[in-house]
């Protein structure tokens, strides 16, 4: 009995210690949010040793007030626990160095996720995520409706703040996926191109990425007038605004970077169908090159499995839509006429996805 009565005393002791993980989570991004607007990730990685001591970090910091100087070993160590700094014992004290991912948090590095990360924090985004019992009950179809009166489109068109947050976002990832684009696992897929049309492309990033990387390739961003803005064209770049349920400029291929997970599935039909009329045949070189993300639940990374499932999440509450499965992306691209696809590679979380007239 007392082993019956111990073994239950360590059940609980097991999921106490897990609901007070799940009650405290609210402050990891919480602090990461107060390390990127302090700027340490930007002071580690400018200064001239690997290791920053806190003396150095204290004194760095822009705007600290001395009273609060003691607090910031307090957040470090927090930081260091989640493995966003890692921890040095130096002769004049404690040392501070990036890790991999603290590497991504530092402005304006090719593989920046500090833009996204601070969207994500943004209170319109919160408060969507705190607004899901009182969705479920309305008859709203997003929780982002229920919490912001509008949908996630018409409030970015909107509210230029708002807007300019989710933009930055987006140009942060997309740095970071032209890396991958033109480098050697994924250049091969835009050699021989002649025209692309980058399809809700934003400011450019990937495009500007593929037109440098190839010189010969005409390429033009496509997007809404309020995102395309006043952007300049270079020698093998142009922007054009337009909708993309309307028509599409006519091109050699056309690229959906995470463009197809934001829509219900008669839209994304609705908008491959035109993707089809406006590029040439398979053996002419047509084709449609789709970034977005295969759920793939019997992937042995379980991070990453969570990571699509909550993404999946995302979509559902913010914009009606989903992430889909190998079966339901080979559905779709069947219903909207096209004859053959390939899934060239895994860009990690997503999947880069070539499809045939």
């Amino acid at each position: 009995m007392l082993n019956n009565e111990g073994t239950c005393a360590n059940q609980l002791i097991q999921a106490e210690a897990q609901s007070w993980d799940y009650i405290l989570s609210y402050l990891r991004p919480l602090c990461i949010k107060c390390a990127i607007e302090l700027g340490i990730p930007d002071i580690i990685h400018k200064n001239e040793n690997p290791i920053t001591s806190l003396s150095d970090l204290v004194a760095t910091l822009p705007n600290l007030n001395p009273s609060k100087a003691s607090f910031i070993p307090i957040l470090m160590g927090v930081l260091v626990d989640f493995g966003v700094f890692k921890y040095q014992k130096l002769q004049q004290g404690d040392g501070y160095s990036l890790t991999r991912v603290s590497r991504l948090l530092v402005e304006n590095d090719p593989s920046d996720k500090r833009s996204f990360f601070l969207f994500a924090q943004h209170p319109v985004v919160l408060n969507t995520a705190a607004s899901l019992s009182k969705w479920l009950r309305d008859d709203l179809p997003t929780a982002f409706e229920t919490a912001n009166g509008k949908s996630h489109w018409d409030y970015c068109a909107e509210e230029s703040d708002f807007n300019s947050v989710f933009n930055d976002a987006m140009v942060g990832d997309s740095r970071l996926i032209s890396n991958l684009l033109i480098s050697d696992c994924c250049k091969h897929v835009f050699e021989g191109l002649t025209s692309l049309v980058d399809v809700g492309g934003g400011s450019g990033t990937v495009a500007m990425a593929i037109a440098n990387a190839f010189p010969s390739l005409k390429c033009i961003v496509f997007d809404l007038p309020h995102v395309i803005g006043d952007r300049k064209e270079t020698k093998n770049l142009k922007f054009v605004v337009g909708s993309m349920f309307d028509n599409i400029p006519h091109a050699n291929a056309i690229l959906l970077k995470w463009i197809l997970h934001n829509w219900n599935d008669q839209d994304c039909v609705k908008l491959l169908k035109i993707c089809r009329e406006s590029i040439p045949s398979k053996e002419k070189g047509g084709k449609v090159i789709i970034i977005d993300i295969i759920m793939e639940d019997d992937c042995s990374n379980e991070q990453l499995i969570q990571s699509q499932h909550l993404m999946d999440f995302i979509m559902r509450i913010t914009y009606a839509s989903k992430e889909r499965s190998k079966k339901e992306w080979e559905k779709l691209f069947l219903e909207a006429g096209f004859s053959e696809y390939k899934i060239i590679s895994s860009l990690g979380l997503r999947s880069l996805i070539e499809i045939y007239p």
